[in-house]
């Protein structure tokens, strides 16, 4: 009988150590060949308001100009809650981070973790895909509301604080804190009321529920056709499409918001696949049917690469801290 000799467990894991070496070696061609070929299915986007508002409206456009260029069908998936957050965190923290999910990235994203404790991290678990547009903020009430100017507006809630009220998008959102701030600016005590969603904001002020409503550009055809009356804007200069409306700035409340946004993947996301969307977004984002559905938003253009995105997030980040502190919104 022939004994072992002591060298057979020496060669033994040398052999193992070479397959090892070997799949690794044949891995990574895999690895590439599976990026080359992404997407090979349909992606989701997550929209994180109700169908019908001025976010989806514009979402919906441009992922399906992107997916002609991806060559797969772009599956919107409405989520809303927490004041456009519940969507985004829930992707960053189940969705494989392989570009068959993503999301819109919306503002209040970088000020939530500001004003309580939440299980996800803006910075860090997320993949900062592209940059997009900003909003058109402005306040309207019912065509058939009292206040026909927003001094008027302002001067109900000085006269009788705490019953002057205004819908919102959720607790945090950029409508949200741009109304805080006023108020605070304007020495006056304005009672928020939160919604899901831009849809469900309209309703209740066209119902009669909220005396007014602070929100992006998806009142805009409430406006046109008379149902809605817009009392302000909040951007540098007046809009071309509502030129007599003033801004919120002009009348002296020193309040500027356009709330950028744009779209991210879970944290880990391959570069390839990255640039894949990114590029097809770029694309769409160029299109002349993008244009004119942003032209009806009355939204700019916002462009940024994965990269410099990311880095107006840690910046903005810092920044918006110091507002929510301000406002005394920061958690406790």
């Amino acid at each position: 009988m022939t004994r072992p000799t002591e060298h057979a467990p020496t060669l033994r894991r040398r052999s193992l150590l070479l397959a090892g070496v070997a799949a690794s070696a044949g891995a990574a061609p895999w690895v590439a060949a599976q990026a080359q070929a992404y997407p090979s299915r349909p992606i989701t986007l997550i929209i994180p308001w109700p169908a019908g508002g001025s976010t989806d409206r514009h979402l919906r456009t441009l992922a399906e100009l992107a997916s002609k260029h991806l060559g797969q069908a772009i599956t919107v998936e409405n989520r809303p809650g927490a004041g456009g957050t519940l969507g985004p965190s829930a992707m960053a923290q189940t969705a494989k981070p392989d570009g068959y999910t993503i999301a819109q990235f919306p503002l209040g994203l970088l000020r939530m973790p500001h004003m309580q404790k939440t299980s996800w991290d803006p910075l860090n678990d997320f993949t900062y895909i592209i940059g997009v547009s900003g909003y058109t903020f402005g306040l309207t009430v019912k065509a058939d509301s009292p206040y026909k100017t927003f001094k008027d507006y302002i001067e109900a809630a000085r006269q009788r604080p705490g019953e002057i009220n205004y819908g919102s998008t959720g607790t945090g959102s950029s409508p949200h804190l741009l109304m805080e701030e006023l108020a605070g600016n304007a020495k006056v005590k304005l009672v928020h009321v939160p919604f899901k969603g831009n849809a469900d904001l309209q309703a209740a002020l066209l119902g009669g529920h909220v005396m007014a409503q602070s929100d992006a550009s998806g009142w805009d055809k409430y406006v046109d056709a008379g149902q809605m009356r817009l009392l302000v804007t909040f951007g540098e200069q007046r809009t071309q499409r509502w030129p007599e409306v003033p801004t919120a700035q002009e009348l002296g409340y020193g309040v500027v918001s356009t709330s950028p946004y744009g779209l991210a993947g879970p944290k880990g996301m391959d570069p390839a696949v990255v640039k894949a969307l990114h590029d097809a977004f770029k694309k769409a984002m160029d299109d002349p049917k993008h244009m004119e559905v942003l032209a009806q938003l009355n939204q700019a253009v916002w462009y940024r690469n994965g990269e410099d995105y990311k880095k107006w997030a840690g910046e903005t980040f810092a920044k918006d801290k110091a507002l929510i502190e301000r406002l005394g919104l920061a958690a406790k």
